[in-house]
């Protein structure tokens, strides 16, 4: 029993299957970053500053599409001064407010106080300030700003159920900014054939596998949970774009760069940018008689030990 124990203790590390197990030079080239409404470890979660950016789109009272993260129970709440403003009301609906009463909330000085990533330290005195005096963007000044930058959007709608109202509204924002249709990527599956029709140049990102192949489609967003690493690099040779979500460690980015992985949709752009390789990339071969040594070098020692 004990030898088969060892034996089966030594062999593990000959059996393991990591994508980081490559030469070198086979290294994939490094996934874009997507930011996760923006950039939250060190400004407001809705507002941008990366080549691609994911937000979630709610409707107000007046039919305009603006951006938020928050939703029930503590819509407002989280990130916004709301119970200050409207002392006594409660709002679980983004159709309770105008854009213009939205407007008047402020969406900064909770970032600052309440530093949810701990992240307040890093920023400049002028960063701070900045953020201090942020407000609920509309997703027409979104647009207008990826236009100005070429860059990519990729949004959700949150209103389940005002869903095909919300989606023509938004569609209609979209096409009247004048943003080039390839810019956006359409995530919502629900009224995806209307907007097929609507908007074609919109490029339609789906969120499973079998979607994705019912419909013959180019881009998959996908959690990095939920997709085998083999099947990132199979998606990638058939020239799928692959996007994981939300992916805010290194080791776990390292080991989605070896994949092979499009993009990552990160909170924490500021650190996975300055990433110039994966933690680390070794040759399958060294790795094999790497553990080869060891598994023998063991054997000897437990030998002496035995004998002695």
């Amino acid at each position: 029993m004990f030898l088969a124990v060892s034996a089966a203790i030594f062999l593990c590390p000959l059996l393991i299957h990591s994508p980081c197990l490559i030469e070198v030079q086979e290294l994939p080239e490094k996934p874009k970053l997507i930011g996760h409404r923006g950039a939250p470890m060190v400004s407001v979660c809705f507002t941008w500053h990366h080549p691609a950016n994911k937000h979630y789109i709610f409707i107000d009272k007046d039919r305009e599409p603006f951006l938020m993260h928050d939703h029930r129970p503590d819509f407002l709440r989280r990130t916004t001064n709301v119970e200050e403003k409207f002392i006594g009301s409660s709002f679980n609906n983004s159709a309770d407010l105008t854009f213009e009463q939205l407007q008047t909330l402020n969406a900064g000085e909770q970032f600052l106080k309440n530093d949810p990533y701990g992240t307040v330290s890093l920023l400049s005195e002028e960063e701070k300030e900045t953020a201090r005096k942020e407000i609920i963007p509309s997703l027409l000044e979104l647009l207008k700003f990826a236009k100005q930058h070429n860059t990519s959007v990729i949004f959700d709608l949150k209103n389940k159920e005002t869903e095909k109202n919300d989606t023509n509204d938004t569609v209609k924002t979209i096409l009247e900014s004048g943003i080039p249709q390839n810019l956006i990527l359409w995530l919502p599956s629900e009224e995806r054939e209307a907007v097929k029709k609507e908007a074609p140049g919109f490029i339609q990102v789906y969120e499973n596998e079998t979607d994705l192949e019912k419909n013959n489609g180019s881009h998959l967003n996908v959690k990095y949970s939920e997709i085998k690493m083999k099947n990132i690099s199979d998606l990638r040779k058939r020239n799928i774009t692959v996007n994981l979500y939300v992916v805010n460690e290194r080791w776990l980015f390292s080991m989605l760069w070896c994949a092979g992985a499009s993009s990552v949709t990160t909170n924490a752009c500021h650190l996975l940018k300055e990433m110039e390789r994966p933690d680390w990339v070794m040759p399958r071969s060294t790795y094999l008689i790497t553990w080869i040594l060891v598994d023998i070098s063991s054997a000897l020692v437990m030998m002496a030990l035995f004998h002695w």
